[in-house]
């Protein structure tokens, strides 16, 4: 019989579990971002699974680093909405 390969969920929340030293010595407001990065990357697990030739932390860090810039995307076109003149 063949090994049996720990799901990319597992990986993930093995992953997160070994930050758990780091994350009690940050501020109570920098583990509250820190906890809203790992959500974002648990969005992309399905899409993690595919990364098979990655380290999963490289994976779960681009995940995370896919929802940051997505979210300045969105300000950014929230900004030129705003900075456009308007006709009156």
């Amino acid at each position: 019989m063949g090994r049996t390969l720990p799901t990319i969920t597992d990986a993930f929340y093995r992953e997160q579990e070994s930050f758990n030293r780091f994350r009690r010595a940050l501020r109570r407001s920098d583990q509250k971002v820190l906890d809203d990065l790992f959500a974002s990357a648990r969005l992309h697990l399905a899409a993690a699974s595919y990364a098979a030739d990655a380290l999963p932390m490289e994976t779960f860090l681009l995940a995370m680093l896919l929802e940051q810039h997505k979210e300045v995307m969105r300000l950014r076109a929230q900004v030129e909405e705003f900075s456009r003149p308007r006709d009156e």
